[in-house]
């Protein structure tokens, strides 16, 4: 895809060849400038990027150079580009004979060489690809520019309307003590909106203290939050700080705190009234000072409806009520946080990765997101560590078939099914791909098909006549 009106520059000791390129880009739709020599092309350009002697000569995207000349030769004039101007891609033209000096250059940063004699349309290729590049550069550049603007609120980055609405609310309840309850699909960033209210409020130097309701077990999860005495239960060798008193004076995030028991919820109900806790074994309360910001994937409305969450609770909790839009809502922070993920995962793994191809950028637009931005930053690591080259392009991506996997698993254990349900889901799926189709579908799932009968019937997958005829497969198999 050819940049309109791209500027190239072209350095050659040899007229004739400085005049056939300059005729040949010009007719294609360039801007060329000539120069007889490489000392001649350093003195023109400035840092800046602009022409010393005129400026609507400057912004130079390509430089094409002949490698063998007097005074300064192509590999030199690589070399002291890639100081003064290392984001120019540089074409370096070259005889046989010095095809390892180019082969050096590149080493050393130029983008690509031709041997002569070469085609015009080599060299069109050619000055297209590395033009293309020098976009995806200021592409990439300007995306970086973005996330230092205003773009980001703690480790939140976005500027989509969605996403600043949020960040206004967040500014907002920074400043006051009220509880807060965050609402979201999984994979959002709940708790990056907890620890972002936390830091931008006065109790920013104080305790941050999180914990995932689901992650600890009911029998445990009262003294993880409210600590508990020596001797109170087996194994309790010494007294036990919680977590409520861990967090005085600061902030305590409840992750999934739709998951918590109903018995736990009236405990809990009864510390952010009373604003004291008391540890397990213990009859001694313990004033605390403690801001509760709470979050879940779940409806809490509706499980309230079912009895699953107390009322008063929900209320309490509920204060500020405040909403993350999934990622498919906010299609337009894609670009910015896969750049922010790009950036962390390359550096994390110390691999030299620049940016992404227009066409990975719109895939990823395109996507649905059903894991929100955990599973953008998945994909993008993924992409990161197997990228060939520096810009990751589409091969780099999962496949269809590996996206639909992960999107079944993000979607199968959202609401936490056992295994029995999982397995079920799983079969259904497989048998929905392969149209039905028995031995294929057994093949995938690594079972034989006597065992796929059976689990069709155990889970209802097949009509009567079906099971029927299974059986009677089963019984010649046999």
């Amino acid at each position: 895809m050819k940049i309109s009106k791209a500027k190239i520059a072209v350095i050659d000791d040899d007229k004739e060849m400085r005049a056939l390129l300059d005729d040949y880009l010009t007719g294609d739709g360039y801007e060329v400038i000539c120069f007889s020599s490489a000392n001649d092309a350093l003195q023109s350009f400035s840092s800046d990027g602009i022409h010393a002697s005129n400026k609507t000569e400057g912004n130079i995207d390509l430089i094409i150079s002949d490698i063998k000349m007097p005074q300064m030769s192509g590999l030199e004039l690589t070399e002291k580009l890639k100081l003064l101007r290392p984001e120019i891609p540089v074409i370096l033209i070259t005889a046989f004979g010095s095809i390892e000096t180019a082969v050096e250059a590149m080493n050393k940063g130029a983008f690509h060489y031709i041997v002569k004699p070469f085609k015009l349309t080599e060299m069109l290729v050619n000055v297209e690809r590395a033009i293309e590049y020098r976009q995806l550069q200021r592409d990439n550049t300007a995306l970086r520019q973005e996330l230092k603007s205003n773009w980001s609120l703690g480790s939140m980055i976005g500027k989509s309307a969605a996403i600043k609405s949020v960040f206004d609310l967040v500014n907002r309840v920074s400043q006051v003590t009220s509880n807060v309850l965050v609402t979201g699909e999984s994979g959002t960033g709940k708790e990056m909106v907890a620890q972002a209210i936390h830091a931008g409020g006065p109790r920013a130097n104080k305790p941050f203290v999180a914990i995932n309701c689901t992650a600890i077990p009911e029998n445990l999860l009262e003294s993880e939050l409210f600590g508990h005495a020596k001797g109170s239960f087996t194994g309790a060798s010494q007294r036990k700080r919680g977590l409520f008193e861990e967090a005085n004076g600061g902030t305590i995030f409840l992750d999934e705190i739709g998951d918590m028991d109903v018995s736990l919820q009236a405990k809990l109900l009864r510390v952010i009234q009373e604003k004291k806790v008391r540890a397990v074994g213990e009859n001694i309360a313990r004033d605390i000072d403690v801001r509760i910001i709470s979050a879940t994937h779940k409806d809490l409305k509706s499980a309230m409806k079912e009895g699953l969450f107390r009322d008063d609770l929900f209320y309490r909790l509920s204060v500020i009520p405040i909403v993350i839009p999934p990622l498919r809502q906010r299609v337009d922070d894609i670009p910015l946080l896969a750049e922010h993920f790009l950036r962390k995962h390359a550096a994390a793994n110390n691999i030299n990765v620049k940016g992404f191809t227009k066409r990975v950028i719109s895939k990823l637009m395109s996507m649905r997101w059903d894991g929100n931005v955990r599973e953008l930053e998945n994909v993008v690591e993924r992409a990161v560590v197997l990228c060939t080259s520096n810009l990751v392009d589409e091969v780099d991506l999962p496949s269809v078939e590996e996206q639909s996997a992960d999107k079944f698993f993000s979607t199968s254990t959202i609401d936490f099914p056992s295994i029995n349900q999982l397995e079920e889901r799983y079969i259904r799926l497989i048998l929905e791909k392969t149209g039905g189709r028995k031995d294929k579908a057994s093949q995938i799932l690594g079972i034989n098909r006597r065992t796929l009968y059976r689990k069709e019937q155990e889970y209802g997958l097949s009509s009567a006549d079906e099971s029927e005829e299974n059986q009677l497969e089963t019984t010649d198999e046999s």
